[in-house]
């Protein structure tokens, strides 16, 4: 069995020491052996332009929220994925990091960049991994990646049992369409959003809330309010994502026909 949670909170825009702060006092009381955090936990989300995210981004081999996840990942002996606004040279990501006791263990890049995203960062340039803590595989990914359901599936084809989806979420559909995305994988699927509004002169943003903690069969164990602040921690069985029988003579991946599927990778097409 693992415990497997989220931290529901509204990040202070542009405040990353007390954003950091706020985490990680919040965390240390944790007993848990997986948490996630938001998408862009420590600077807030809605930038006006790259000029303005650029001094708060970190780069993962000199920051100091990782050494600070790390420390505490160490003291309590679990793991963090979060949100991370990444810095490598001139170039801008909208990260998820992966830390454990001994420190930083990935970062992954969000592919599907969202809105006015397109503007500030460059899309993610590191291929799909899964990642093995406490004998359990995870994958990541971040916020509008829900809506490509290849990103799940290749996931899912990789092994991971559970899908850890740092968000700020301010559509309306992602809550249920990820019940679909476990139902149809057969895995698990932690999604750890964010609430509040942030006012910008680029415009306002109403993010959402109800982060949730959702299971192979497309079960919803819990969803948070919308705009409340909470940490939820419960127990699962990551072995429940490797059966992947739907009857018995049906298998979700056995089952597929890749041969039939060339279309996905095809040039779309279009009218004129």
């Amino acid at each position: 069995m693992l415990r497997v949670g989220f931290y529901q909170f509204r990040p202070r825009f542009g405040r990353v020491q007390l954003n950091r702060k706020k985490i990680v006092e919040k965390l240390s009381s944790a007993e848990a052996d997986l948490l996630v955090l938001p998408e862009l936990a420590f600077t807030g989300y809605h930038f006006q332009d790259r000029a303005e995210l650029f001094p708060l981004a970190e780069e993962p081999a000199n920051s100091p929220t990782i050494e600070a996840l790390s420390e505490l990942c160490l003291a309590k002996n679990f793991f963090i994925v979060s949100g991370f606004a990444e810095r490598q040279g001139a170039h801008l990501y909208n990260s998820a990091i992966l830390i454990g006791p001994n420190g930083l263990i990935h970062v992954y890049r969000k592919i599907q960049l969202f809105f006015r995203e397109k503007d500030i960062f460059r899309p993610g340039d590191i291929p799909l991994q899964v990642q093995e803590i406490k004998g359990t595989r995870i994958g990541m990914m971040i916020c509008f990646d829900w809506i490509f359901p290849e990103i799940t599936r290749i996931l899912a084809l990789l092994g991971a049992d559970i899908i850890c989806h740092p968000s700020n979420l301010v559509l309306s559909y992602c809550q249920s369409a990820m019940l679909t995305r476990c139902l149809e994988n057969g895995i698990f699927a932690i999604t750890a959003n964010r609430f509040g509004t942030e006012k910008r002169p680029c415009g306002t943003l109403q993010f959402t809330g109800k982060s949730q903690i959702i299971a192979p069969k497309g079960e919803l164990l819990y969803r948070a309010r919308s705009q409340r602040e909470e940490l939820v921690i419960i127990e699962i069985d990551p072995a429940q994502a490797r059966k992947k029988e739907m009857t018995e003579k049906n298998d979700l991946f056995t089952d597929r026909r890749p041969v039939m599927y060339s279309e996905l990778c095809a040039p779309v097409k279009t009218t004129s």
